[in-house]
């Protein structure tokens, strides 16, 4: 399955490649741009390292420049590490992503990141949960005196999941890992569950369910968790996206932006964003959840100043950044 993303993922870049060359490097003044530049993902087998491994080979393509994704802990490492200009760019939820920005966040308690830039919009993050058919599990109360594994720490799955089991009044044993690494534990019996938090479809999942039959679940009561965590949205997981479920499913999620430190050159950051912006098909090769990286969703981020060079890649193209978002 794996190889299966891998060789879609290489078709798409192919395929689009020339077209973005020629339409990129006519515009861009690249004087002052790094020789290489690093997008922050999070752990192989989650969407996040899948769909930024794809961006950032678009955006290679197109510019000949070294793009490339890196494995991380996820959104509150990747702000971290935009913020201290370790990474050129990074991919967030606004969850962690707004912690970090007041100075609450875990990896960096102190530190406000007033130096992050949002570049595009990118997709719902949905807290999902996987567990074995046979282990009786399939709702989010089954998960009571249970060991969960909720992916890497740090991660969004990290930050809610054991929370949101608090709030259900749940007594759940919680063990950080890789997604690939918590599907395999889940498979071999070492954990209960897995709660993960990903764009739809997770890798990890659709591979677990090839391979054994399963549950697939998330939080119902969506009312008292956003009003709880008013950052988190109600969701559905659709029916035709994993073959182990027969009706769409209640979810709670949050929206991920990619971003960017201020210092970032402007012309670099108009290009990446036109190329993600302007290769919607090519995008949902990469991965479906990409189905919702399009510039009207830009409304979701509502503190995370835009860069100039997003800025003028939106307002070009007939969108409105707030006078108070404009970095």
């Amino acid at each position: 399955m794996k190889q299966q993303y891998t060789n879609a993922l290489t078709a798409a870049v192919c395929a689009s490649a020339v077209m973005l060359a020629a339409a990129g490097n006519a515009h861009a003044d690249r004087d002052d741009w790094p020789s290489s530049m690093t997008v922050g993902t999070a752990s192989q087998g989650g969407t996040y390292y899948i769909y930024g491994s794809g961006w950032a080979d678009m955006v290679s393509q197109a510019h000949d420049i070294n793009a490339g994704a890196e494995v991380t802990g996820g959104p509150v490492q990747n702000a971290t590490l935009v913020q201290t200009g370790d990474h050129e760019f990074g991919m967030v939820t606004m969850g962690p992503a707004y912690q970090a920005w007041i100075g609450e966040s875990e990896l960096a308690p102190g530190m406000e990141h007033r130096s992050m830039r949002a570049v595009f919009p990118m997709y719902q993050t949905t807290l999902q949960i996987i567990a074995l058919e046979g282990s009786g599990i399939e709702s989010v109360e089954d998960l009571d005196g249970k060991t969960v594994g909720v992916g890497p720490a740090g991660g969004t799955a990290d930050m809610y999941h054991p929370q949101l089991f608090e709030l259900k009044g749940l007594d759940v044993d919680t063990r950080n890992g890789g997604a690939s690494d918590q599907a395999g534990q889940l498979q071999d019996g070492l954990i209960d569950a897995f709660a993960f938090a990903a764009g739809i479809p997770v890798a990890a999942f659709n591979e677990l369910e090839a391979q054994a039959d399963v549950n697939i679940f998330s939080y119902e009561g969506q009312d008292a968790i956003v009003d709880e965590f008013p950052e988190l949205s109600a969701a559905t997981i659709p029916a035709d996206v994993y073959s182990a479920l027969d009706d769409d499913a209640p979810a709670i999620s949050v929206w991920n932006f990619a971003i960017t430190h201020e210092d970032m050159p402007e012309s670099l950051v108009y290009e990446v964003t036109r190329t993600v912006m302007e290769n919607h098909e090519r995008m949902k090769e990469i991965h479906g959840s990409a189905q919702e990286t399009i510039p009207e969703n830009l409304e979701h981020n509502e503190f995370i100043p835009w860069h100039p060079g997003a800025v003028r890649w939106f307002e070009e193209n007939g969108y409105t950044i707030p006078e108070d978002l404009r970095g």
